[in-house]
């Protein structure tokens, strides 16, 4: 199915299953979806399996969101306990949309569990309360791991799964490999059947490069990855520039963020490190996966510049991981969006795109493992291999009893869809708008469609008097890209400070305080430096509010 079709089934508010081969553009899809909710008046909640899977969707785990959190089990009183929490009858009440990332790393026990949950807060005996639910994933990937000593079941073999009347749409462009030979053997995998053919293939790829520095090498254990990380990075002369997390809102939110991102709570880098960024940031070149090598540090405020593979170098200033509900931000953590690159675990590769990788498959222990860590890679040019064992060719068994039964249903649900005529699929769209009390008008503040340079995108915005937080979020970029923009267009002449961003001009003792900061640089330097403002004014003041506030400074 495309993802065309895909995203006009969503519309119609049917509950769907959106699964397919790594790279089919499940991610893309909800993204597009939740885009879509956005511009009539709809707010998702968007929730994952796993605190990572979390982190990389800017949502929260299930477990979270529902109220489950480490239960086991549900008895009648954590039930009438839950029912008794106001924010949450409010939430799961307010909520039309419920999107769960990574779904097939879900225990078939938990999702009963909160279906059960959502039941109850929503007063509503329909399954999962009756909202719209759209579980995300690939079966073939990681396995659910059950907790109280149960087995482990996958989430579709629950009477809760089956009681959704779940509409399958199995993704079937791809997007990331683009090699027929290696698609073929992730596809032999896939089918169970590991030939002699697909032997050989791997075989002559049992080759460690000559340029193995300049790739991520791929472990199943934590203390192998750390080790080659920290002995690479100690072979670099020099002491290490640090970089610190910062967190605000929630703290028990925050904690969760921090499992979940890529990037470590203290980052340690030195010119010459080799590192991978660990966030999406397409207006400015680069996605979770992209390596890069430091080339040093920028003066004004010390931040990494980083050469990426194409030859271009960034400047990589920090962003933000965020739990959002109802358009407001419960907690956030900032850090720099990279890692050291010279090692990471399979685990935590699930959802990246690499180049090429050097991986060690002959520990792995567990079904999926071994094909996560090869669909990782866009060719087979750039797979390296130390080993592989048996088991890193496996996959579940019950995964490949219940696949056909997912192309059968995908394959229904096509058919039927593709057959109805357009103002019939618009009404089922509309319809379902209403009924989540959205509009169906679009909001007014949208980019146009019309291909023009980036900063001018942010330009149309700020001439509607949007905010840079407000272009941030209607552009899907951070408020950091917004004052880069804002920066260029200043040097530009396209923008005037006064006439043109009056209107988020800040104010206040805080603004104050960095007006003095900077003028006590501006006494000594022909530029606004910022990290020695916040050195001045202290970890409060992030470099976000510093660069905001230095907009209006440098023309003051």
């Amino acid at each position: 199915m495309t993802q065309d079709t895909a995203l006009s089934i969503l519309k119609t508010g049917a509950n769907v299953c959106i699964t397919g081969e790594p790279g089919s553009g499940k991610s893309y899809l909800i993204g597009q979806y939740i885009g879509y909710l956005r511009e009539h008046g709809i707010e998702p909640a968007i929730t994952a399996s796993t605190g990572i899977a979390a982190t990389h969707i800017g949502g929260m785990t299930i477990h979270s969101w529902s109220g489950l959190g480490i239960r086991d089990a549900l008895t009648d009183y954590d039930l009438d306990f839950l029912t008794q929490k106001e924010k949450l009858v409010e939430r799961a009440r307010k909520t039309h949309v419920l999107i769960i990332d990574e779904i097939s790393m879900l225990d078939a026990h938990t999702l009963g569990m909160i279906d059960t949950i959502l039941r109850a807060l929503r007063r509503n005996p329909a399954p999962f309360g009756g909202m719209q639910v759209i579980f995300v994933g690939d079966f073939f990937q990681l396995p659910p791991i059950a907790r109280g000593g149960r087995a482990s079941r996958f989430a579709f073999e629950a009477p809760s799964w089956s009681a959704a009347g779940l509409l399958t749409c199995y993704l079937s462009e791809q997007h990331r490999q683009e090699d027929p030979v290696f698609l073929d053997m992730l596809l032999s995998i896939r089918k169970g059947e590991v030939t002699k053919n697909l032997h050989k293939h791997l075989k002559a790829r049992n080759i460690v490069p000559d340029n193995v520095d300049v790739m991520p090498q791929l472990f199943s254990h934590n203390a192998d990855v750390d080790h080659i990380n920290k002995g690479e990075l100690s072979k670099i002369p020099g002491n290490a520039r640090i970089f610190d997390m910062h967190t605000k809102g929630s703290k028990a939110l925050a904690d969760s963020l921090k499992r979940g991102c890529l990037s470590p709570e203290t980052l340690f880098l030195k010119e010459g490190a080799r590192v991978m960024f660990t966030k999406n940031d397409f207006e400015n070149g680069f996605f979770n996966g992209t390596l890069g090598v430091v080339t040093g540090f920028a003066e004004d405020d010390g931040l990494p510049e980083v050469r990426i593979g194409t030859g271009e170098t960034i400047k990589v200033f920090p962003m933000e991981w965020a739990v959002e509900e109802g358009g407001k931000t419960l907690a956030k953590i900032i850090q720099v969006p990279l890692r050291l690159a010279w090692a990471i675990t399979i685990h935590k590769s699930q959802g990246m795109s690499l180049d090429a990788a050097l991986m060690d498959l002959s520990a792995t222990f567990e079904y999926g493992q071994g094909y996560v860590a090869l669909s990782r890679v866009r060719s087979l040019a750039g797979l390296y291999l130390r080993g592989y064992n048996e088991k890193s060719l496996q996959v579940h068994p019950r995964i490949l009893e219940h696949d056909a039964a997912f192309h059968d249903s995908s394959d229904q649900a096509r058919e039927v869809f593709t057959a109805m005529s357009t103002p019939d699929l618009q009404d089922m769209h509309h319809n379902f708008i209403r009924a989540c009390g959205g509009t169906i008008e679009k909001g007014t503040a949208k980019i146009s469609k019309k291909k023009i340079p980036t900063h001018e995108a942010t330009r149309e915005l700020l001439m509607q008097k949007l905010t840079p937080r407000e272009i941030a979020k209607t552009r899907g970029v951070t408020v950091g890209t917004v004052i880069e923009h804002l920066e260029k267009l200043l040097r530009k002449g396209l923008i005037d400070i006064e006439a043109d961003c009056a209107h988020f001009k800040p104010s206040g003792a805080r603004f104050e305080k960095i007006c003095e900061a900077f003028e006590q640089i501006r006494s000594y330097s022909d530029t606004l430096q910022l990290a020695p403002a916040r050195s001045m004014l202290g970890e409060s003041y992030d470099f976000e509010e510093l660069r905001l506030a230095r907009l209006f400074l440098e023309r003051g």
